[in-house]
């Protein structure tokens, strides 16, 4: 049960025996919503008449603010296909006639057991599997136009940069997927001028398969520079506002900010927003025992806040020396800087037997391939014939910097000069 925070009307109260004074100590629909995201996530809703539980469930959480979108079956509509000339096609009807027990009628449970088991019978009767092929639906598709479900079908499901093409075969837009074929869907039902200005213009996609997302972001990045598709945002110098830089104060300890990039000042790391360098620097503060009032967190004359509860060690009142604290500090800076390094970094490929590699020599990106797990790619000549150039820009550097903060489980190795 679910308060309406309504009075019930007569004509409902008749038909399902509910009334409001069974309702009072019901959850509102605020108090349910969550559930109901988290047990709907990524699952098809199938419901006797589904465009109708669908539209309150959409409604509802359109009062919350939210954007309710899940697939939906219609085992109404099923049934009509699959076993015609029924006499009705109600639920309390249907059931009985193909002789489906019905209990607790007009109740959540009863009505989705009976659902669930006139849906059974309805994928055994589907000899031709047109329920999975062809049923599901996602809200209403029948804007879509043919040529763009066509372009759909062909895509695959995998993470790769994808290429929209016009009539004359010109890229009109570039991006990067984790699932190519649910992005392009995406852009192909949205109803943004944007998307819809693409889905007048398209014509084909190609797409590039890549199994690392680091891999993804990379290439995406580089092709929107090379081609410039009119549909991308217009490219802001760099894909990062904040960097992480270092300096030593006039008591010899190494201070750490977040600041915006400069572009003057080499940074340690960079971030896309404030927000994410704050939180990045609250963490590596607690991870190497820093100080709040030496890494910006804490602004104070005397000591910082983790000092009075023993979690600092007193750099901010000079207790502590300053090559002690300045070792913690250099070891974070050694961890995040790819300044000087030779490394590869290895992460997934396109297929189980391979994985995909990144070149670092010298704190300069070189580029990266793919190589299958029988190669020995620290040999220096097999690894130059996997490795495709790639630029060293800002970009792909905060590109890769992010993506190992964020990825923990990534390999590194470190290659011997």
């Amino acid at each position: 049960m679910v308060n309406p925070e309504r009075e019930i009307q007569p004509f409902v109260v008749n038909l399902t025996g509910i009334n409001s004074n069974m309702l009072k100590n019901a959850p509102k629909f605020y108090e349910v919503a969550k559930r109901i995201v988290e047990i709907t996530e990524d699952c098809i809703i199938v419901a006797h008449n589904a465009d109708f539980d669908y539209r309150i469930l959409k409604t509802e959480f359109k009062r919350l603010g939210f954007n309710f979108k899940r697939k939906t079956l219609c085992t109404v509509e099923l049934s009509k296909q699959l076993i015609p000339d029924m006499e009705s096609y109600s639920l309390g009807k249907l059931t009985r006639a193909l002789g489906i027990p019905v209990s607790d009628r007009h109740r959540a449970n009863g009505d989705a057991q009976a659902t669930v088991k006139l849906f059974k019978m309805l994928l055994n009767k589907d000899l031709e599997k047109t329920i999975i092929k062809n049923a599901i639906k996602i809200e209403k598709k029948s804007n879509l136009s043919t040529n763009l479900k066509d372009i759909i079908e062909e895509l695959p499901t995998d993470t790769g940069v994808y290429y929209i093409h016009n009539a004359n075969g010109d890229i009109i837009y570039i991006g990067k997927s984790r699932n190519i074929k649910k992005r392009i869907t995406q852009h192909f039902t949205n109803k943004s001028s944007k998307s819809k200005k693409i889905q007048a213009l398209v014509s084909a996609v190609t797409y590039e398969k890549t199994g690392s997302e680091l891999a993804a972001l990379l290439k995406e990045s580089e092709e929107i520079k090379k081609n410039k598709p009119i549909f991308n945002r217009a490219l802001r110098r760099t894909i990062f506002t904040h960097a992480l830089y270092s300096f030593k104060d006039e008591n010899g300890y190494l201070n750490l900010k977040i600041d915006k990039a400069n572009g003057r000042e080499l940074p340690i790391t960079t971030f896309g927003t404030r927000s994410s360098g704050k939180h990045f620097m609250f963490k590596a503060t607690q991870d190497y025992n820093l100080c709040q009032k030496l890494t910006g967190l804490y602004v104070s004359s005397t000591s910082c806040f983790e000092y009075n509860v023993k979690e600092c060690y007193g750099a901010c009142i000079n207790e502590e020396l300053p090559e002690d604290y300045n070792k913690r500090v250099s070891a974070l800076i050694e961890k995040h800087s790819y300044e000087n390094k030779n490394m590869l970094i290895i992460d997934k490929g396109r297929d189980l037997d391979e994985k995909s590699v990144y070149l670092i020599e010298n704190g300069i990106f070189k580029g990266m391939g793919f190589f299958d797990l029988n190669h020995q790619i620290n040999n220096k000549e097999v690894l130059q014939s996997l490795i495709t150039p790639m630029e060293n820009n800002k970009d792909n550097q905060h590109i890769i910097q992010s993506y190992i903060r964020k990825n923990k489980r990534i390999k590194i190795i470190q290659l011997k000069d």
